[in-house]
């Protein structure tokens, strides 16, 4: 590392990005994959580092007044946990997909819990504990669905915060399941002067597809997963869970919090394919399942007869659902559910309502907003659904206060 780093900066002065500055003492993780630092007054979002320890920052955006961006290029004082990231593109300015693979799983499930805990302290007023919980089969090897960017005959991936892309080191990317075909061998027939987007689906029975550009090049539009004891047909370009373990690791979860009798009525909201409904029906619940994508509606009512479904909007089409109901399943995009979908559940006053999370802090506003409505947080639970990533997945039970 050069010699003519930066070591002090006043906080009105705006270095070019890609200066260094340092060294700096890192400060807790913060939520998105970074943790936080301060030099002179300024804070810095930090990537590849670790809370601990000591490092040199290269700055990737220095935009906000308040806040800059960068990456730990150098590590002058590691923390324990600290590994060698496996893959050769995990590192500073390169793939954007791994934010946690310099640190071992144990880690990085720490990290995840202290940022639950942070937001929903923060956004809910919920002081709580969390332990999040691995899922089997390691650290790699787990993602069934896989999104590359196909350029000049070779298979790449972006750069975080970037439109700039990184080759896909040889052999494919570590995350993906053994099952997936070379996405290599795959762009090698795209080659051209446009970019093609190109996304490789691999279903537990082992059969992929392959979507270039949204069209299926190869293998079946709609592909059979196996969950909560049952068959699913999903479509290859739609939504299902991408670590092979979690989809029965969330409907158990769901199906212990909600404790459901026979002859209740549930919601099933942000309903999918029907994966919460379908546990739900065979435990004798009179289910109602809402989605917005008609096509996975379509799929819900041929994987869950026993259910009723509707395609819409979940926020409009809680004004003509029953205004009584027993349970409700929120499972909503990162966005989070939202002021009206959370005061129109609360309304109709379930006994319980169990919130899968993709995101903690939408989840703690969420429950922010459930609190203000007369319900309390009974349980919360967190799995590691997306291991060398920020993410992680939680399911939240409220019950009347």
């Amino acid at each position: 590392m050069a010699e003519d780093t930066v070591s002090t900066l006043g906080v009105g002065n705006a270095p070019e990005v890609g200066s260094i500055v340092g060294p700096v003492d890192v400060g807790p993780v913060a939520h998105g994959g970074h943790c936080v630092a301060r030099l002179d007054g300024r804070v810095i979002f930090v990537r590849h580092t670790l809370p601990g320890e000591s490092v040199r920052v290269m700055l990737t955006d220095t935009t906000h007044d308040r806040f800059w961006r960068g990456d730990a290029v150098e590590i002058l004082r590691a923390a324990p946990g600290r590994v060698t990231p496996r893959c050769p593109v995990a590192g500073p300015g390169q793939c954007g997909g791994c934010d946690l693979q310099h640190a071992d799983p144990a880690t990085q499930r720490q990290l995840k819990a202290a940022v639950i805990r942070e937001q929903l302290a923060h956004l809910a007023g919920i002081e709580t504990d969390v332990e999040v919980e691995p899922l089997p089969g390691g650290a790699f090897g787990w993602r069934t669905r896989m999104a590359y960017v196909a350029r000049d005959g070779r298979a790449m991936m972006r750069i975080h915060r970037s439109n700039d892309l990184v080759e896909v080191p040889a052999g494919g990317c570590p995350l993906a399941v053994s099952a997936q075909p070379d996405p290599q061998l795959l762009a090698a027939g795209l080659d051209g002067d446009d970019d093609h987007a190109l996304r490789v689906v691999t279903a537990a029975t082992g059969a992929s597809t392959v979507l270039v550009d949204g069209i299926v090049t190869d293998g079946p539009r709609d592909l059979v997963e196996r969950a909560a004891g049952r068959d699913w047909r999903v479509d290859a370009d739609g939504f299902w869970q991408v670590h092979p373990y979690a989809a029965d690791t969330l409907v158990d979860a769901v199906m212990e919090a909600l404790a459901p009798v026979a002859g209740e009525r549930g919601f099933d909201l942000y309903c999918g394919v029907g994966l919460f409904a379908g546990a739900l029906s065979d435990a004798g619940v009179q289910m109602w399942g809402v989605e917005v994508d008609r096509r996975a509606i379509e799929l819900a009512q041929t994987n869950v007869p026993t259910a009723r479904f509707t395609a819409g909007r979940v926020d409009r089409l809680l004004r003509r659902m029953p205004r009584a109901t027993d349970l409700v399943v929120l499972d909503p995009p990162r966005t989070g559910a939202g002021k009206d979908v959370i005061d129109a559940v609360a309304d109709r006053n379930p006994r319980a309502i169990a919130y899968v999370a993709c995101d903690p802090a939408a989840l703690g506003r969420d429950l922010g907003r459930l609190r203000r409505q007369g319900y309390e947080l009974a349980s919360l639970r967190a799995f590691d659904l997306f291991p060398n990533t920020h993410h992680v997945e939680c399911v939240a039970t409220c019950v009347p206060a």
